[in-house]
């Protein structure tokens, strides 16, 4: 007879078929480049990343030709008895838990992500700063106290885990479920070469755009075995 905890570890490994192919399946079913940030709250180059790379693809028309999936997890690790542990410790899988809850609650893309980055610009205060006019507060506190944070953890964990080629470090971002590995500095021009929809591509996409040289900082990387480079 299988016990309840092999039970448990049984579909949790089961489930690494479903999101195996899940970026592909995606990328199939929409003409937009599907663009997934696998990452972890208090990873430095995760926050820089967030808070300064993605949001040009919120405040302009790249989000025309772009689906951007936030993936809350990272390094962290799962247990035998399905318990979770984060690399920059407890604090951390707090704050993933609050995030994997507001990407539940807020159907909207651009809605996720600002909440997110509100969080990751203010991960000391965020309840005081990210909080203040969001009406939807007590879905997400209630989500998070609830065992359905734990659910959506576990489900993030899937996903990371079974990433093909496995990841290495966070931030780590796939387009169409190809890794960019540490080449995200033209993540814009990436983005555009790898659209091949109908839309006509957005100003941003144009030669003259592209060329133009943009001052980025170095981001630095959390590695899954601990290390820390740049």
């Amino acid at each position: 007879m299988v016990s309840p905890s092999s039970l448990t570890k049984l579909v949790f490994l089961a489930s690494f078929v479903l999101f195996t192919f899940s970026d592909k399946l995606l990328a199939e079913e929409s003409d937009k480049v599907q663009l997934y940030l696998y990452y972890e709250s208090l990873c430095p180059g995760c926050q820089m990343f967030i808070v300064d790379d993605l949001v040009k693809f919120f405040d302009s028309d790249l989000e025309t030709i772009t689906d951007v999936k936030l993936v809350p997890f990272g390094n962290a690790k799962v247990s035998d008895n399905m318990t979770v542990t984060c690399q920059h410790g407890e604090e951390e899988c707090k704050l993933n838990a609050f995030e994997a809850c507001a990407i539940k609650i807020l159907t909207k893309p651009k809605s996720q992500y600002t909440f997110i980055r509100c969080v990751e610009n203010n991960t000391e205060h965020f309840q005081q700063e990210c909080f203040q006019g969001f009406r939807d507060e007590k879905d997400v506190n209630d989500c998070y106290n609830s065992d359905l944070s734990k659910k959506l953890i576990l489900e993030n964990a899937k996903q990371t885990m079974s990433l093909k080629p496995k990841h290495v470090f966070v931030p780590w971002v796939t387009l169409n479920g190809k890794p960019l590995y540490d080449k995200l500095d033209d993540l814009v021009s990436q983005v555009c070469n790898t659209y091949k929809g109908k839309a006509p591509l957005p100003k941003q996409c144009n030669p003259s755009a592209l060329s133009e040289k943009k001052t980025t900082s170095k981001l630095q990387f959390s590695y899954a075995n601990g290390a820390i480079k740049y």
